[in-house]
């Protein structure tokens, strides 16, 4: 048994469980933050950790387009509640980040650096950010100040840096911490890996020792609570944040949980504690989103949850297909409830991809001190 680890303050919030779901298009929103929550509680008794929803984009959220609002919401027990900003303005930061705390709309605000998709990088946005050392300074500095006077906490998410000749998470990170933010987290791969290859951990243990006034977590690969374990020795970070590990798994929390407190890790499922679930996860979607959408969205997650477990094509395609809770009952009833959970079920999972170059603003790498916002940058759509 391991020793407990401790736990995780993020200035105004203590977290018994130093474990952060990360933001995820698509799949964070209040059902699966629920899901999570409630299996953490069931299987370990507790609701330990941080559950952020998916990333909303400032300018969405100041120019309160509907879509995005809808993404805020937060289950009525929800606490503390979390929210992530994609953001590359300094202005509309602050407007973002006072809009949030005026309308008590979270607990806390993450601000993600660290998408690698090319339409996001190609306008300077994301994990591109943070080369322009001054911009993204100006952009952390404004989010903190619109929450000055309260208890909600401003963190910051970054990635190692663009490619190998450009690392910035070094310098994000003591910018970061100098400007305000309570803690900062590392995905550790850069832009040009995505999400392919291994993640690289030393970076992680660089970051913590460079940044040694607030917490530094550690993201990237962590597909088993004993990931979560074997990163914190290593690289003696103060947290973990979990992404891709966790889909078709929304009970991996309760596994993280008991493991970084020092007790037994909860049996995994079986299929049929599996079908509960995925009948569970439907129901909140269907709350969230109107059946008809709900379950459209729920079937991406069908092959996550039956990775590994004997199912049959014809059934999994049928799953994927599903259109209607009484029709999702009526499928998994038809899985044998018997089933172990299966060796096969564990690994990476989600997307990897290929490697590849980024794709930056022209000249975007001449001058990394210049802090001219990006143009039509904040124009994505929320989520990702």
């Amino acid at each position: 048994m391991n020793n407990p680890a401790s736990p995780l303050r993020i200035g105004s919030l203590e977290l018994a469980s130093p474990v952060v779901l990360a933001p995820m298009a698509g799949i964070t929103n209040v059902a699966f933050r629920t899901l999570c929550r409630e299996l953490e509680i069931a299987r370990a008794g507790s609701v330990s950790g941080l559950y952020v929803c998916e990333m909303v984009t400032a300018r969405a959220l100041v120019e309160r387009q509907p879509a995005t609002l809808h993404m805020t919401t937060f289950g009525p027990t929800e606490t503390p509640r979390s929210l992530q900003l994609y953001t590359v303005d300094p202005e509309t930061t602050y407007r973002a980040a006072k809009m949030i705390v005026d309308e008590n709309m979270a607990d806390h605000i993450d601000m993600n650096f660290g998408c690698p998709v090319p339409k996001v990088t190609r306008k300077g946005g994301g994990a591109a950010l943070p080369y322009k050392r001054t911009l993204f300074g100006r952009i952390v500095a404004a989010a903190v100040r619109a929450c000055e006077g309260t208890d909600v906490p401003v963190t910051v998410k970054f990635r190692v840096g663009i490619d190998d000749a450009n690392h910035t998470h070094l310098d994000a990170g003591r910018i970061a911490a100098a400007e305000g933010a309570a803690a900062v987290a590392l995905h550790a791969r850069t832009a040009a890996q995505r999400y392919s290859g291994s993640a690289d951990w030393n970076e992680i243990a660089r970051l913590k020792e460079h940044v040694t006034d607030v917490p530094v977590l550690g993201n990237g690969d962590i597909f088993a609570a004993a990931d979560a374990v074997r990163m914190m020795a290593e690289t003696g970070c103060d947290g973990v944040v979990v992404g891709r590990g966790c889909l078709g798994r929304p009970w991996l929390f309760a596994e993280l949980s008991a493991a970084l407190a020092g007790r037994p890790e909860p049996v995994p499922p079986t299929l049929g504690e599996v079908a509960v679930i995925v009948a569970r996860h439907a129901e909140l979607l269907a709350d969230h989103h109107g059946e008809d959408k709900g379950l459209r969205e729920l079937r991406k997650h069908v092959s996550w949850y039956l990775r590994g477990f004997p199912a049959g094509s014809d059934l999994r395609v049928a799953l994927a297909l599903v259109s209607s809770l009484a029709e999702l009952d009526d499928l998994l009833a038809q899985l044998d409830p018997t089933i172990a959970f299966p060796k096969d079920a564990e690994g990476p999972r989600g997307r990897q991809g290929s490697p590849g170059n980024v794709a930056l603003p022209e000249g975007w790498l001449d001058d990394p001190e210049d802090c001219l916002v990006p143009a039509g940058a904040d124009l994505m759509h929320s989520g990702g």
